[in-house]
């Protein structure tokens, strides 16, 4: 069952569909699947079976990522006002960013990040500023290969740690369309009471637009520092948060 739920996204998916994302045989995921659907877990539309109400309301009971948000709103609030672009509050789990906090308004850039959702840490601004700090992942991310996603993406491990390196100096990641075709972003990390950050803050920009992530970046970096000093005081985050 768990593979059947890892294997969903924001689209309705078919029972074929899903037995070709798990490897798992046809009957094996129908068996799953229905069990799933009675719980709450799934529930069936047409195109296929989305994630049901039950998840969602499961994955509000995770105290971190709940206490991370409230905290984290005000200050995401002050940056969208200031800035009208895509604000984002990420964590790393394992090699992956995910987004667990995202505001925009209408006119937004069309970004492949969503609440929820991940993306391999390498192609995001969010994800690079963790990796900073994360040099197991690091290895493992090089090891495995690195993907590319958008004409941007740093496909060159010693590229990637070159980066990474300066990013940790200067507290500051740039995506350069590297999750996608278009899209750019700039990030910078949150601190709570250790060394390395619990969640990073990103704002993503079209390439189009007449804002750019280097002009951006002091906004981001400000708005970061004043969420760290919050998160900092706050019991549950003394050392990086993860998620999964």
């Amino acid at each position: 069952m768990l593979a059947v739920l890892d294997a969903l996204d924001e689209r309705p998916v078919t029972l074929r569909e899903l037995a070709r994302r798990t490897g798992l045989p046809l009957t094996t995921v129908h068996r799953a699947v229905g069990p799933l659907i009675e719980w709450g877990g799934l529930e069936r539309v047409p195109g296929g079976l989305q994630p049901g109400l039950r998840l969602f309301e499961l994955g509000q009971l995770v105290p971190q990522r709940t206490r991370l948000r409230e905290l984290a709103l005000p200050y995401m609030g002050d940056l969208y006002a200031a800035t009208h672009e895509v604000v984002s509050l990420a964590v790393l789990d394992g090699t992956e960013t995910v987004w667990i906090e995202q505001l925009a308004g209408r006119l937004a850039p069309p970004v492949p990040s969503r609440v929820g959702g991940r993306l391999p840490a390498h192609v995001t601004a969010a994800g690079k500023v963790l990796l900073a700090w994360a040099p197991a992942a690091v290895d493992a991310l090089c090891a495995a290969g690195l993907d590319r996603h958008g004409p941007g993406t740093i496909t060159d491990a010693a590229r990637l740690r070159a980066e990474l390196a300066t990013i940790a100096e200067r507290g500051i990641a740039i995506n350069r369309e590297e999750s996608r075709g278009g899209v750019l972003g700039v990030a910078a990390p949150v601190f709570g009471r250790g060394d390395v950050p619990v969640a990073a803050l990103a704002l993503a920009v079209a390439r189009r637009s007449r804002s750019s992530p280097e002009a951006m970046a002091p906004a981001v970096r400000t708005a970061a520092l004043a969420l760290s000093r919050a998160v900092s005081q706050s019991a549950p985050f003394g050392t990086a948060l993860k998620v999964g």
